[in-house]
């Protein structure tokens, strides 16, 4: 698995950052952050959006606190009361405010005068409430029969004598029942006008939006919803989860369809997943003081290796095209497996994983032997969420060559990613055994070393490590990485400019924007420095504009300072240069939970005093946010 995603959690970025060098994205790395940290997520910002999953439940009684049940009374005794009343009835006054309503009945509804708009327009204030009540509670007695028409008869009635949110809810739950969507829209719309806080109000015609496919209508409510009884309810904040990824889910198909099928990701992160495989001389007949014609397959494949070396997002992309362009020439002999799993490998860069993984296979039946390929589509599968066929192409790497560091190497990222930690240790340490010269095994060994709490070993091997290879810029980004995580700003913030400075010396045209990032973080957490962390932002986005990390950066910290709009922005650029199906889903996730923001203030201006005091009840700013776990 590649070193692409070994940066610091980028979302939130704001929080102490954890080296994770793994093969998760971005915007799965934000997923893990998310799901530990769930209520604090856009809380800062004045909105929080929460996830998990269930359904929702529905009740139909009141909020008022119901009555201590009455003993059973023996048929003897029923029918003693009931002559009683009988009895009593002609010296009460029926029109008196101090009247007791009638026992909840259908058959008591049916007692009352005929109700219609001329009818109630002749009752006094008293006698419609009571003959409301009256009629809601038979209409209770009615859903509760499962008799849904008579109850919405009953409901329609009580509207009548006295519109109340609580009358229209119900009647929203019969035809919920009866799964008469719009109706149920059009009545929880009538109980929210009324009551712009009935949380079950809203729940209802969400889950009514939801059937009606009208995904962003049910997010919105549900979003309020959890804002106002403060995610407390755990079946709505389900929701949010649900809705975001339908509403993503709808999204992405357009962006994917849209989407450039030989567009590269940023050189930051192509750059990271090529230098995790040792560098290995040019093949025979490769080099580069041999002179081939370059109309060949072979002249292809040389100015494709050529091209890899710039490091940059030109020569990425003149590498993949001539790797594309050696196939279609032919002609490789002993080089056809090699140029297979070059193309196979920019394939998979540019998101194509199914095409990527056919050359992989081609490569693997012309040359059995070549261990790369095996590694290779070992991190296809695991990117797809396929362990086992991972495991299985690494252990038959394994059998080809057991003296192959860069085997045990993504052995362990596959670990590492899963947290078994121990293993990952140990076949990292194989690697190094193997082959000590390969910077990364030694930094995935002190980051995994801290991930297991053995701190003061993952500082040692840090120490070793810029004692071993003190001209290496990612050995001070990525301890500076885990002094950041301890709070430790100011020895951070020496690693970070060390890097950078390093970066510029070595390469200049094609710097990792990482250590600018880290550095940002940095300065934010140690002074809430909004102005100079988004000033590195913007350098790193200038050097490498598509770096996908730099911006889940900015829209976060954008967000943080309550620069909604701005930060959607950015969450929708991110969306744009995500690679697979599945990133592209995530990506749109948090651009949706953006949108929804904005949408609520100006739905609900009357939640934003109570949003803003849940983002300061968090615990103010950047303190809140603990990074990726």
């Amino acid at each position: 698995m590649s070193r692409a995603s070994a940066a610091p959690p980028p979302m939130p970025p704001l929080g102490r950052p954890v080296a994770i060098p793994v093969e998760s994205s971005v915007w799965s790395r934000f997923t893990n952050w998310a799901s530990d940290n769930k209520t604090l997520v856009y809380t800062i910002a004045g909105v929080a959006v929460v996830v998990t999953s269930a359904g929702v439940v529905y009740y139909l009684n009141d909020a008022k606190p119901k009555p201590a049940a009455q003993p059973k009374l023996s048929k003897k005794d029923r029918r003693k009361r009931k002559e009683a009343e009988r009895q009593a009835e002609p010296t009460k006054s029926s029109a008196t405010s101090g009247e007791q309503p009638k026992a909840p009945t259908v058959e008591a509804a049916d007692e009352l005068p005929e109700i219609t708009e001329i009818t109630v327009a002749t009752f006094t204030n008293d006698q419609r409430r009571d003959y409301a009540l009256q009629l809601k509670n038979a209409g209770n007695k009615a859903y509760g029969s499962k008799d849904y028409p008579r109850a919405i008869d009953l409901y329609s009635k009580a509207i009548l004598c006295k519109p109340d949110s609580i009358f229209y809810s119900n009647r929203a739950a019969c035809y919920n029942a009866l799964t008469v969507w719009d109706k149920v829209v059009e009545d929880t719309t009538a109980a929210i006008s009324l009551d712009p806080t009935y949380v079950k109000a809203l729940n209802r015609r969400a889950n009514a939006y939801e059937h009606l496919s009208q995904f962003s209508e049910s997010l919105l409510d549900y979003t309020a919803s959890c804002i106002i009884d403060e995610f407390k309810t755990e079946s709505s904040t389900n929701a949010v989860e649900r809705l975001l990824k339908k509403v993503a889910e709808q999204k992405a198909e357009s962006i994917i369809k849209s989407k450039d099928p030989n567009k590269l990701p940023s050189p930051t992160f192509v750059s990271n997943y090529i230098q995790s495989f040792r560098a290995k001389p040019r093949p025979e007949g490769l080099e580069d003081d041999v002179e081939l014609e370059e109309a060949t397959g072979l002249g292809q494949l040389q100015s494709g290796l050529q091209a890899m070396e710039k490091r940059t997002h030109e020569g990425y992309e003149e590498a993949a095209n001539a790797f594309e362009q050696a196939l279609e020439y032919g002609d490789l002999g002993e080089h056809e497996a090699l140029a297979y799993n070059l193309r196979g490998t920019f394939r998979n860069l540019r998101g194509s994983q199914e095409q990527a993984l056919r050359d992989m296979d081609k490569s693997i039946e012309l040359d059995p032997s070549y261990t790369q390929s095996y590694v290779k589509r070992a991190s296809m599968h695991l990117e797809m969420g396929d362990r086992d066929s991972a495991a299985a192409d690494l252990e038959q790497a394994l059998k080809q060559n057991d003296a192959d560091p860069d085997i045990y190497y993504h052995r362990a990222q596959l670990h590492f990613i899963h947290s078994e930690f121990q293993y990952a240790a140990k076949d990292y340490q194989k690697s190094i055994d193997l082959d000590p010269s390969f910077i990364f095994s030694h930094i995935q060994l002190g980051v995994t070393q801290y991930k297991m709490g053995s701190v003061a070993s993952s500082m040692a091997t840090f120490r070793r490590c810029v004692k071993n290879f003190e001209k290496v810029p990612d050995v001070y980004n990525y301890y500076g990485e885990l002094l950041l995580d301890q709070s430790m700003y100011e020895e951070a913030i020496q690693k970070f400019d060390t890097a950078m400075e390093m970066e510029k010396q070595t390469k200049p045209m094609a710097m990792n924007v990482l250590p600018l990032i880290n550095k940002a973080l940095a300065l934010f957490q140690q002074k809430s420095e909004f102005s100079e962390a988004e000033k590195l932002c913007e350098k790193a986005l200038i050097i490498d504009p598509e770096c996908d990390i730099a911006v889940a950066t900015m829209a976060q910290l954008l967000l943080q300072q309550g620069k909604i709009t701005e930060a959607l922005q950015y969450f929708e650029r991110a969306a744009e240069l995500a690679r697979t199906p599945g990133e592209i889903v995530n990506a749109l996730s948090y651009a949706e939970a953006t949108r929804t923001q904005i949408q609520v203030q100006e739905k609900y201006p009357q939640l934003a005093a109570k949003l803003q005091g849940m983002g300061a009840g968090a615990g103010g700013m950047g303190a809140t946010f603990a990074g990726a776990r």
